[in-house]
């Protein structure tokens, strides 16, 4: 913890949850963390369940880092994906 500011991790463990953005890229045929309230989370995987298997990994690694330890606190992943349908006119 640093004296003097309140870090991210801090305000995730305030609030008693960590809420990371989710996107796909369809180009990449990936799913990948777009953003997140705790600083650093950066993950990628193939599907959605495999993204939400890491992630408890790389959120502990960034609290360790931040020198906290003992406590448990949800992830809730918002995940975003979109496609098209495109119906042509021609007879």
């Amino acid at each position: 913890m640093c004296l003097g500011r309140v870090t991210l991790a801090e305000k995730s463990m305030r609030r008693g949850l960590i809420v990371v953005k989710a996107a796909y890229d369809a180009e990449a045929a990936v799913w990948f963390v777009e953003s997140s309230d705790l600083e650093g989370v950066n993950a990628e995987a193939p599907t959605l369940e495999a993204l939400l298997e890491k992630l408890p990994g790389v959120v502990l690694d960034l609290l360790e880092e931040e020198g906290l330890d003992d406590l448990e606190l949800p992830i809730e992943v918002v995940a975003h994906a979109s496609t098209r349908v495109r119906r042509s006119t021609t007879a």
